[in-house]
């Protein structure tokens, strides 16, 4: 049996990634700059030879876009490809599509977990979430316990599938605060970080346990842009 692994990428640049509005449930799509992003990807890991077994993105149509342009520049649109909504974003509730200054830096602030002049990198995941379903008006944010369930059980189930088929890579395509909250499940010390649209992130998985081992990794995008380039002033 081989190693089980994810790859796991954050969708391409989107309208409102652009325009710093918080997605969450709501949804944009890939800007041309996004969509020319995402090429890179799928052109450095299909030339870094990048075995994968089967692909799953969430039910965005961010991340299912994403994941058509990898597939189409990997040659693998031949496989298993799956949409799972547990691989979705957060969800903000009423302050979803408001701007990510306002909701970061003006309504989270005033909230308990912020109190003593603590800042988005003092707090953790768990009280991020508790402080979006303190403010959120219309009671659609997840509850921590909801929220870090359905990511979880969302990543372990792809990841028992291929190791249950015999190991392998799956291609994932999800979020970018959906993935951090699976790093720190996986590792509580590890420390939030931004997770750049189409990076890799890779998490492995065995005997029921996952290993982090890359974050948030660009060389793959940083391969197939100079290819790209090599071929345009070919």
């Amino acid at each position: 049996m081989s190693e089980t692994k994810l790859y796991v990428v954050r969708h391409g640049k989107t309208m409102f990634n652009t325009i710093g509005r918080a997605q969450g449930w709501s949804d944009t799509p890939l800007t041309a700059q996004g969509e020319e992003g995402i090429r890179e990807l799928g052109v450095g890991l299909r030339l870094a030879g990048v075995p994968f077994k089967a692909a799953f993105s969430s039910d965005s149509g961010r991340t299912i876009q994403t994941m058509d342009i990898v597939l189409r520049e990997t040659g693998y649109q031949g496989i298993s490809y799956q949409r799972d909504k547990r691989l979705r974003e957060w969800c903000f509730g009423s302050l979803d599509g408001g701007y990510d200054g306002e909701l970061f830096n003006g309504v989270l602030p005033r909230t308990e977990a912020f109190k003593n002049g603590r800042t988005l990198q003092d707090v953790s995941w768990q009280e991020i979430a508790e402080s979006i379903v303190e403010v959120d008006t219309a009671g659609w944010a997840e509850p921590w316990d909801v929220l870090s369930k359905r990511i979880f059980d969302g990543f372990e189930a792809i990841a028992k599938s291929i190791e249950a088929s015999g190991g392998g890579n799956a291609l994932v395509v999800s979020h970018g605060m959906t993935i951090g909250t699976l790093l720190w499940l996986i590792d509580h010390s590890c420390p939030k970080q931004f997770i750049e649209n189409g990076s890799v992130t890779v998490v492995s998985y065995k005997e029921g346990r996952f290993a982090i081992e890359t974050i948030a990794d660009l060389s793959y995008r940083e391969i197939g842009r100079k290819d790209i380039q090599n071929e345009k002033k070919a």
